[in-house]
């Protein structure tokens, strides 16, 4: 038996497919019919999906408009489509076809799947929630979110304008996978002014955000069951792409003056990797001491292991400038330094940028390539006009300022309402600030309660492995409106209250 097998678009550039048996006794139109149906009843039409026009559809199949138009006809009559002269054909809602979930064959036995890897089943059941209460407005506390809505929006669609005008033909294939030249000569520039970081624009690799950077990093710098620091504590999305590259964490503790090194020799003098967020550590917006960012480079120094310096929220600080990174102090080529684009302009962007020790250049590019080659040069090209004209430093002066602002007015509102039910541990900059609950309250208790309440709350608990402290909650107010401020923390006190009678 000959079976042809033809699939064709329709008008909404989904794919159909039509099994067609020429040497059948039973006609074509019957067979287009029964093709057309099956795909409804299984689900792979659903309902408001257009079908092919009948000349297009008879095109694709080799058959005679007519046929086409007969079983057309047959599903019209039958109630599958809404077919008629001169309109689309449009699949007819039933109320028996599938409407969620994988499609069923009938008659097939649901398959068994095949065994995940020891590490895919490590990672399919990591405890990570990561995406849960993503809304597309943020409510108080959401963590994470800048003030989208006073992003410079048209001046942004103007230069994306432009670079698709400037574009060629060139600008539609991969592109070099350290990054479009522009950028990284324009984030090697802010870099050097901004930050005092030298560095050589190959020494910059453009990436999808900051989690890409380090998973990048983690494939380069530590074998599968090493030992590489993690704060505690810390940066929950850091932690988790460590794990998934298996690395064996070790939770090293953060005071007031950042991660204690000597807690962490002490723990894994031979760790191949530290994780710091020494300009402003995160969740608990300490900084870094000079004497421990020196004890730091001794230890990676001696022990010959890595140091990734992610440049958390650094840019953000309110009054004064950025401490220098971890780069300017070593001498010895140690720091790999990692930074994101996405936080400051808008999440959906999706880039950042790693600074590279010459030696491993090399090794980056290639590694890139393995992964997933290279940045959208579109966008690539948008961010470096972004940057150059200057756009990019007169939001960041415009961001510090509101941030500071509605940081005073969340902790003006806290100590007004909750009094001292919690401590306040508010910060010089940043998107985020911590309020320590009382000792004999379950953060993660409160949380629950608040999402009854419509507010998004991370529990410290959530970010710590090892060193407990008391009880707390990062509040997010970087995207939050003052009004919402406001009433959240009113939410907060109720639920505050709430717990407190149970």
């Amino acid at each position: 038996m000959l079976t042809a097998e033809k699939p064709t678009s329709t008008r909404s550039g989904a794919i159909l497919l039509v099994r067609l048996d020429r040497q059948s006794s039973r006609p074509l139109s019957d067979q287009i019919y029964s093709g057309i149906r099956t795909a409804i009843e299984t689900g792979r039409l659903v309902s408001g999906a257009s079908l092919p026009s009948s000349r297009a559809l008879a095109r694709d199949l080799g058959v005679a408009r007519s046929t086409i138009i007969l079983a057309y006809e047959h599903l019209r009559k039958e109630g599958f489509v809404d077919s008629a002269l001169g309109r689309v054909h449009r699949v007819i809602a039933r109320a028996e076809s599938p409407r969620a979930g994988p499609v069923r064959t009938p008659g097939r036995a649901e398959p068994t799947p095949a065994p995940l890897s020891r590490r895919g089943a490590r990672i399919a059941a990591m405890p990570f929630d990561g995406f849960s209460g993503i809304t597309e407005t943020p409510r108080a506390f959401r963590t994470g979110v800048p003030a989208l809505d006073l992003f410079p929006v048209g001046i942004w669609q103007k230069l994306l304008a432009r670079a698709w005008r400037r574009s060629s033909t060139r600008a539609l294939g991969y592109g070099d996978p350290l990054g479009y030249l522009p950028l990284r000569q324009a984030i090697g520039q802010y870099l050097r002014s901004a930050r005092g970081l030298l560095c050589h624009e190959d020494q910059i690799l453009i990436c999808a955000g900051s989690q890409q950077a380090i998973n990048l990093c983690a494939q380069l710098t530590f074998d599968p069951g090493d030992a590489v620091w993690m704060e505690d504590p810390g940066y929950a999305v850091a932690r988790h792409a460590l794990a998934v590259n298996e690395a064996r964490i070790v939770p090293v503790p953060v005071d007031g003056a950042g991660l204690d090194v000597r807690a962490g020799i002490e723990a894994a003098p031979r760790a191949r990797l530290a994780y710091v967020t020494p300009a402003r550590q995160c969740p608990l917006g300490v900084t870094m001491s000079i004497a421990r960012r020196e004890a730091l480079l001794a230890w990676a120094r001696a022990s010959d292991a890595w140091i990734l310096e992610d440049d958390y929220d650094a840019e953000l600080r309110y009054a004064s400038r950025p401490p220098a990174p971890l780069w300017t102090l070593d001498p010895n080529g140690r720091v790999i330094f990692v930074g994101t684009l996405s936080k400051i302009l808008f999440p959906a962007l999706r880039l950042g940028y790693i600074v590279v020790p010459p030696p491993l250049v090399e090794a980056f590019r290639r590694l890139r390539v393995l992964s997933d080659f290279a940045s959208p040069n579109l966008l690539q090209a948008t961010v470096a006009e972004f940057i150059t004209e200057g756009h990019f430093e007169r939001h960041i002066r415009r961001m510090r300022t509101l941030y500071q602002r509605r940081q005073e007015l969340l902790v003006h509102v806290l100590k007004k309402r909750l009094g001292d039910r919690v401590e306040v541990a508010s910060s010089d900059a940043g998107m985020n600030l911590v309020v320590w609950l009382p000792p004999h309250l379950d953060d993660r208790l409160v949380v629950a309660e608040a999402k009854r309440h419509d507010l998004d709350l991370m529990p410290l608990s959530a970010l710590t492995v090892a060193h407990h402290r008391r009880p707390g909650l990062l509040l997010g107010f970087g995207g939050i409106q003052e009004r919402e401020i406001v009433e959240g923390v009113d939410r907060l006190e109720r639920v505050l209250r709430l717990i407190r009678r149970d």
